[in-house]
């Protein structure tokens, strides 16, 4: 199984997931051509997506999907409040109603050899949710964009091989950046998106002898950089595996605008 970021930031995101046989796209918040692009770097193409998972209707993980959807006729996964939301953003233009399937969270969806669970998350979208996606016994989560997670969160991602997630700001840039104060509450709220101290605590939680990679994923250009997530992170899981005895967790941050390090899960 192989876990990729082909673009990953405030400005755009789009991860695949893949088998040897199955391959799907977690959002398309790019444009058409870039994922295309991303996709040749993996040796892929369009045509050979099986499906895009669609976590919310915000721009920056939708932009490039009516473009594609429309060009290849890629199935489309996303719960039904999601599609109703991508309906009526304008700039995504229309899509085929038969090219979507709604999804349920906490309910699987089997897409050829590859099976999806989508479990809620807490963000200012109309009803979002992240992925854990699994091969056999091979699991990876896809989780950005939560302002905060609980003991459900916790508990839907144990036992994954391999995650992005994200670590969105260091919390002190955004106090004294320029954001407008309206804007600094929704990020630090419970709808808004993880700080890096935050995905540190989490990713605390979830560590386990056969977590194989952390990849730190959307990433603000404004409030964070890809040195402080690292640090900031590195620091509370050392602390963590320091007491709880466990090995080294290879950690990366997702690239903003290129495709990043392909992770194999073994």
């Amino acid at each position: 199984m192989r876990l990729c970021s082909i673009a990953s930031g405030s400005s755009g995101n789009c991860i695949y997931a893949g088998s040897d046989s199955t391959h799907l796209l977690v959002d398309v918040g790019i444009s058409g051509k870039k994922a295309e692009e991303g996709l040749r770097a993996l040796e892929l193409s369009m045509r050979d997506i099986d499906g895009i998972l669609i976590t919310h209707e915000h721009v920056d993980h939708i932009a490039g999907l009516g473009v594609l959807a429309r060009k290849y006729g890629t199935p489309i996964y996303a719960t039904q409040g999601t599609i109703e939301a991508i309906r009526n953003t304008a700039c995504v233009g229309k899509i085929p109603q038969e090219l979507f399937h709604p999804v349920c969270a906490d309910e699987k969806l089997i897409i050829k050899d590859l099976v999806c669970n989508p479990l809620s998350i807490s963000h200012d979208a109309a009803q979002p949710v992240a992925y854990r996606i699994s091969h056999g016994k091979k699991k990876v989560g896809i989780v950005t964009d939560l302002g905060n997670y609980n003991d459900y969160t916790v508990e839907s991602l144990k036992g994954m091989n391999a995650l992005v997630l994200e670590a969105n700001h260091d919390v002190n840039m955004l106090q004294v950046g320029p954001y407008p104060y309206y804007l600094k509450q929704r990020i630090l709220g419970d709808k808004g998106h993880l700080s890096n101290e935050r995905a540190g605590q989490l990713l605390c939680r979830l560590l386990h002898p056969q977590l194989q990679m952390v990849v730190l994923g959307h990433l603000s250009k404004d409030n964070n950089l890809p040195e402080l997530a690292y640090e900031t992170v590195r620091v509370e899981v050392t602390m963590s595996m320091d007491s709880a005895g466990t090995g080294d967790i290879p950690l990366q941050v997702a690239r903003r605008s290129e495709v990043s390090e392909v992770v194999h899960i073994a």
